[in-house]
């Protein structure tokens, strides 16, 4: 059961970034409620905060990243740099800032080269995936399984212009998203807020980003299920995020989180990394 309504998350939540609602009756409710205090949370309204609490943050970094070759041949398209920084510094930077510590990295293509994050990151727990050659991301998914419940999935390759996405508490399972007219891409069809369909190409759709979070309860499915058909003789074709969204979606209700189309950057190509860094044009 839930502690908070949608409303009382929103408005304690944005007290945290020092954000105002115009929502005086929701305001007034909380502080009768002894969660807001002098115009700040309380510690009581941290208690009610506690169960949307995002407890881990779990990244998929185990494929080839065969669409940038040749800049892959060498080194996995995480630990790519871009102006600098390494791609996935930018997501591990931005769990750090939300409080987020308990961090899973699921790898296999040349697994020994993210032993380097460990001198940022020491806190990082290595998943080995040794299946990754053999089967889709869910092989990985499947390694993490244990660890969907109150977790953040990230695809490990996303360049995140906007890390206050990131944030400590989440309400419902969502995906991050942003909407367009036609779309030629993963995408979503979506009623009342929550996902409908997931698929290739679409007119009036929420175009997929490889981020979501998953709370405890559809978490806990999330890692029966994934174990289940991963074993079925279709299962390892399958990307990870089928499994709620295409092959078991009436156990699910996930959200879409919109936001807008450069705050995250999916870099694809060489061709495309060229075009953002002016160091791999020579």
């Amino acid at each position: 059961m839930d502690t908070l309504t949608r409303e009382q998350f929103a408005y304690l939540t944005d007290l945290l970034q020092n954000k105002t609602a115009d929502t005086p009756e929701v305001c007034r409710t909380l502080t009768e409620l002894g969660y807001i205090e002098n115009g700040a949370v309380s510690p009581a309204g941290y208690r009610a905060l506690e169960p949307y609490r995002v407890r881990r943050a779990i990244f998929v970094a185990a494929g080839f990243g065969s669409r940038l070759v040749p800049i892959t041949l060498n080194t996995p398209k995480p630990l790519v740099r871009v102006h600098g920084q390494r791609i996935i510094d930018g997501l591990l930077d931005a769990c750090l800032a939300a409080g987020i510590e308990e961090i899973y990295l699921v790898r296999g293509y040349l697994a020994e080269q993210f032993d380097q994050l460990l001198y940022k990151y020491p806190m990082l727990r290595f998943i080995e995936n040794p299946d990754y050659t053999k089967a889709n991301n869910i092989s990985s998914a499947f390694c993490a399984r244990q660890y969907f419940p109150n977790a953040y999935v990230f695809e490990a390759d996303l360049l995140l212009n906007k890390p206050e996405l990131i944030t400590p508490y989440q309400y419902r399972s969502n995906f991050l998203c942003y909407y367009r007219e036609q779309s030629d891409d993963w995408c979503f069809t979506v009623e009342g807020g929550r996902i409908v369909t997931q698929k290739i190409g679409g007119v009036d759709c929420y175009q997929e980003f490889g981020i979501s979070y998953w709370d405890a309860e559809s978490g806990k499915k999330l890692a029966e299920d994934i174990d289940e058909v991963y074993r079925t003789p279709e299962g390892k074709s399958l990307f990870w995020d089928q499994v709620p969204l295409t092959v078991r979606p009436d156990r699910y209700a996930v959200e879409v989180r919109p936001c807008q189309k450069d705050d995250i950057l999916e870099i694809d190509t060489f061709e495309e990394l060229k075009a953002i860094d002016e160091t791999y044009r020579n």
